[in-house]
């Protein structure tokens, strides 16, 4: 096979972070090949180094066998690399073609040659197989269309080694495979790609090669016609890994919780949750699936009371709590693991210790009179939690923003769990989170449905809903759309999210 791309000695040093440590990768062309591992792994690093958006501090990089210097992002583009990020830089009310051409615009003297790039971009379209109409507003595009835009930016610069970071985080099933389909097409017009992604079955669904990153040092590189699910998740963490979860316990009858009519008024004075109906019981996680931005976010602070319902009831174990304080719910037995961890989960300024107990802070034993604090009952909890919920920490008075997101996480589950919890509220409880730090967190779910509590599981992450709830309800546009059992199809479950009932 012909390399079209060589990485030797590869390494980049962050202050106190060794992100790649001397790592060898060549990329054959004509190849869709997997940069897999965890957070942290340097995936994104070595990616971002080799675009121009850092500068490698040992290594050398070929191209077409030819060794080049990539300072910026307009080197990487002359050698034909692109990259299309996980989060998208579109401007939102320009049109399709102002955004392809934006920074680099034909020019008829000192005019636009809007006929040229008409032409031209027609001949784009056509040759990457898509439809997508050149005058629409970025804004009004779904975002599978969008991401598509993204490929084309790319594409009209050039882009003949494309990367795609983390590219299918936000799509529904049938997306995915679009995106997936796309590939395959620029594959045979002799393209090579290479596919940043933490989900193993989409590695094999689409992969040739995958190459497995852990703490910085390249582990392997094999063909995927080699690798198994379990062998790559062992690469990446280091020992082997669950994929199935036991849920011995049925769901009870008795209801913990019962939402009935809600609607919520958004920033914009919009509804982005409408008349909204479903009921929790105990022993039960209910997973609420569906792209996110779809009513998600309001109903999480509904039910713990930031943001006050403009109609309907939330009625927790027979109680209505639709104008209760967060305070009253929380001691009511409501524990609520936040979607935004930086900016409602921990305050990163604050010691482990002390996020440990926000919340609890004037409740005993951790107050003693009036204003003074119980530093021995405070130790004790912190260390204690520590052990129990394998904190990575020096101490408890280690600085929680000096931690892992994984170790951060596991600060706000012990929090939120250590109590006597009645409903768990766990919106996107392990975005961010590598392979075996998401185990652990929805093995933490899992106890707690067993032991008697029910648990509203909100999730990008389709697998994740899939895995370990026992009923799924789907939010399309502030409205459920429809309610499927875990193993439903997934196209069933992409069909409700893209708000087509089933």
């Amino acid at each position: 096979m012909t390399e079209a791309l060589a990485l030797y000695g590869f390494t980049k040093y962050f202050p106190g972070v060794l992100a790649n440590d001397h790592i060898d990768l060549t990329i054959n062309q004509g190849e869709i090949h997997g940069l897999l591992g965890e957070n942290g792994a340097g995936k994104s690093v070595l990616m971002s180094t080799l675009y121009g958006l850092y500068r490698p501090d040992a290594g050398k990089i070929l191209i077409r066998g030819q060794e080049v210097s990539i300072e910026n992002p307009a080197q990487a583009i002359s050698y034909g690399i692109g990259m299309v990020h996980q989060h998208f830089s579109l401007i939102e009310n320009m049109t399709v073609w102002e955004n392809i051409v934006l920074g680099k615009e034909i020019c008829r003297g000192f005019v636009l040659d809007k006929d040229r790039i008409q032409k031209e971009l027609s001949q784009l379209l056509q040759n990457a197989g898509f439809d997508i109409d050149l005058n629409a507003k970025i804004h009004n595009l779904p975002i599978g269309l969008q991401q598509r835009v993204e490929i084309l930016k790319i594409l009209y610069r050039g882009a003949d080694i494309l990367i795609f970071d983390e590219p299918t985080a936000v799509l529904t099933p049938q997306e995915v495979d679009q995106l997936f389909k796309t590939f395959r097409q620029l594959i045979q017009k002799g393209k090579t790609i290479i596919f940043i992604s933490h989900k193993l079955k989409e590695i094999f669904c689409i992969c040739d090669r995958v190459t497995v990153l852990r703490h910085g040092k390249k582990i392997g590189t094999l063909p995927i016609t080699e690798a198994t699910p379990e062998s790559l998740a062992e690469m990446m963490v280091g020992r082997k890994v669950l994929f199935s979860f036991e849920k011995p316990q049925p769901p009870h009858s008795d209801i913990i919780l019962s939402v009935k009519g809600l609607t919520v008024s958004g920033a914009r004075k919009q509804h982005p949750l409408k008349n909204v109906n479903f009921d929790l019981h105990s022993y039960e996680i209910l997973g609420v699936a569906g792209v996110e931005g779809n009513g998600q976010t309001e109903l999480v602070e509904a039910l713990v009371g930031l943001r006050k319902p403009g109609k309907g009831k939330i009625v927790f174990q027979d109680q209505d709590i639709t104008n209760f304080p967060p305070k009253k719910r929380i001691l009511m037995g409501i524990s609520h693991i936040p979607e935004d961890r930086p900016k409602r989960g921990i305050i990163s300024e604050f010691s482990v210790k002390d996020n440990l107990i926000l919340g609890f802070e004037d409740l005993p034993p951790f107050k003693r009179g009036l204003i003074s604090r119980n530093e021995v009952a405070i130790n004790q909890f912190s260390q204690t939690k520590i052990q129990e919920f394998e904190i990575a920490t020096p101490d408890e008075n280690t600085l929680i923003k000096n931690l892992s997101g994984g170790n951060q996480q596991k600060v706000v589950l012990a929090r939120e769990l250590s109590r006597d919890v009645k409903l768990a509220i766990a919106s996107q409880p392990t975005r961010g989170l590598d392979i075996a730090a998401s185990e652990y967190v929805r093995n933490k779910l899992i106890d707690l449905k067993n032991n008697g509590s029910g648990v509203l599981l909100i999730s990008a992450d389709l697998d994740e809903i899939r895995s370990i709830s026992d009923r799924v309800i789907v939010l399309y546009e502030g409205q459920i759309i429809g309610e499927l059992a875990p193993d439903a199809d997934e196209y069933q479950y992409g069909l409700l999210m893209g708000g087509t009932a089933c």
